[in-house]
């Protein structure tokens, strides 16, 4: 079967149906293979039925999984409906809710046996997910750093821009948002349509579901801040902050006010799902947006690389709210994962031993080449020197969407160890690898980068060391639930951004709206839920001083 079209890729609704059960087939080699289910509370794209890597991987453990994906409901949707429906499948996005259900197994039980699992992170970082009765329900899968990986790939949000829009106007510095607009409004003044015809989208803004933190975060890195997510830590003073009612955040949303009724804020922002959203920038219309590179970058570079003569592909801009601050919009690589959630195996899981065997085979160095390089001599290759690295055909094969789904398996949204290979050197990743990166980078930002002087992504922005042992704080906000007072206000403070945001920016009477949208914001008690996290930030510094 042919890869669907990378944003409609995803599992029908009739797999939400399989829970727990186990297949067996056969593997070339004549064993039985077992196969187990995973749910993940995101869109992901669907594999061919024979994806090489997939079954390579399953000839060497003896396991597959059946990966369903996120469709036709939000993610909170999609786990109500499973505790509704009390049937899980083996694996699950696992988190609080889930496990106050009594969905999820305790890993901690059972790992012991598992030693790549164990030795997955420090005892210290583990009892950090340990909840009210003292176990551990699920394992984190992304920003498990070992050593730390070159700083060449800028993962998080950011301002991104056409390479084009930067060419057209002889690569000028930007580095405020007001730069930003007027260079896009300039642009757009220029060169209304693409050489297709088809009219250009100045900037427009994922606001789809949790992911609206493209609308309503930037406040905090505009005024030079990383990414604590839902507050910023005053590192003076030592105090947690509300970005929500800076007057940074006051006038970012009055920029983006006045570029909306100028015409440059796309009209579709606040109600196009995410993969419309996938689909405009894929098109090669829209000029620039603020985002997280993953959230974007894995399912639209292949359609943009087919445009990088027309400059279509982003790169991004170290944009505060004015000149002088320095910005914090990319912290190097380290052991920032969310405690909040990961991959938890359910109680409806026939064979939970398996199940451990399965994710700790998949943490195996050999396992690990297969899920992110492929397969020797095939996708990448080894020079004298034992560097891995790529010709123009494998980088161009890995690229091409077809070739993905018949050939690589991630295994995307179970555990991985980032930064370096055992091996030390090699990145777990080609996108890490220095020269791997550059040589993979389309013509377009090779050129834009170029001119900066850069060589990187992260030479565009400059790298800021970890601000300290609290980050990043969302990694608290993300567990709190209606049960507690800050969480109740957190809640509601979301569900007031997400209502409001939109209207401030649309609105023909800033200042009038804005002052309503303060008032609904302060009803919501929002002191509770910062104080909250202002003990919480003491206690990270308390325990790390420990």
């Amino acid at each position: 079967m042919k890869k669907r079209s990378v944003w409609k890729g995803i599992l029908s609704a009739a797999l939400l149906a399989c829970a727990g059960i186990y297949i067996w087939t056969q593997g070339a080699s004549g064993e039985q293979i077992k196969e187990f289910t995973a749910f993940f509370d995101v869109p992901g794209n669907t594999l061919d039925t024979k994806n090489k890597i997939r079954d390579r991987i399953a000839e060497l453990t003896g396991y597959r999984c059946q990966e369903i994906w996120l469709v036709g409901q939000t993610a909170d949707e999609a786990i109500a409906s499973y505790i509704a429906n009390g049937e899980y499948p083996d694996f699950i996005s696992g988190d609080v809710t889930l496990y106050e259900a009594g969905a999820l197994i305790p890993i901690d039980e059972y790992w012991e046996a598992y030693p790549n699992i164990r030795t997955y992170m420090s005892d210290e970082a583990w009892n950090r997910l340990r909840q009210e009765d003292g176990h551990i329900y699920w394992i984190p899968q992304f920003g498990i750093v070992r050593d730390q990986a070159p700083e060449v790939l800028h993962e998080g949000e950011a301002f991104w821009i056409q390479t084009r829009v930067l060419k057209w106007a002889g690569y000028p510095k930007i580095s405020t948002v007001e730069q930003y607009f007027a260079l896009l409004e300039d642009y757009m003044a220029a060169n209304p349509c693409m050489e297709s015809g088809e009219e250009n989208i100045a900037f427009t803004i994922l606001c789809d579901d949790w992911r609206y933190f493209c609308l309503e975060n930037p406040p905090q890195f505009l005024d030079g801040y990383p990414n604590d997510g839902s507050c910023i830590v005053d590192t003076e003073t030592m105090t947690v902050k509300d970005y929500n009612i800076t007057a940074t955040a006051k006038q970012y949303f009055e920029i983006l006010n006045r570029e909306y009724h100028n015409g440059l804020v796309d009209p579709e922002s606040f109600t196009q799902s995410y993969d419309e959203y996938l689909e405009k920038l894929a098109s090669g219309r829209v000029l620039g947006m603020v985002d997280q590179w993953w959230q974007f970058s894995y399912d639209v570079g292949d359609f943009l690389e087919r445009l990088s003569g027309q400059g279509c592909n982003y790169v991004p801009l170290p944009v505060t709210i004015r000149e002088g601050i320095e910005n914090q919009w990319h912290v190097k690589r380290g052991d920032d994962f969310s405690v909040a959630e990961g991959i938890a195996i359910t109680r409806d899981c026939s064979d939970v031993e398996g199940a451990m065997q399965f994710m700790n085979d998949l943490l195996s160095e050999e396992v690990m080449k297969l899920r992110f390089w492929g397969i020797e001599g095939e996708d990448y290759n080894v020079d004298e020197n034992g560097v891995f690295y790529r010709t123009e055909e494998q980088r161009a094969k890995a690229r091409d969407g077809e070739y993905q789904a018949s050939q690589f398996c991630y295994y995307s949204y179970f555990p991985r160890l980032e930064g370096m290979s055992g091996d030390g050197l090699n990145t777990f990743q080609p996108e890490y690898q220095k020269g791997e990166f550059f040589a993979g980078l389309p013509e377009d930002v090779r050129e834009c980068l170029e001119a900066y002087g850069c060589k990187s992504y992260v030479d565009m922005l400059g790298s800021n060391d970890k601000p300290g042992p609290w980050y990043p704080m969302y990694s608290h906000s993300d567990m709190l639930t209606r049960q507690t007072e800050a969480g109740r206000a957190w809640k509601e403070m979301n569900a007031v951004k997400h209502r409001y945001l939109p209207q401030v920016i649309m609105t023909e009477d800033f200042e009038k709206m804005w002052e309503q949208y303060m008032t609904e914001y302060r009803a919501c008690l929002p002191e509770l839920f910062f104080e909250e996290m202002q003990r919480e930030l003491e206690r990270r510094i308390k325990t790390a001083e420990d």
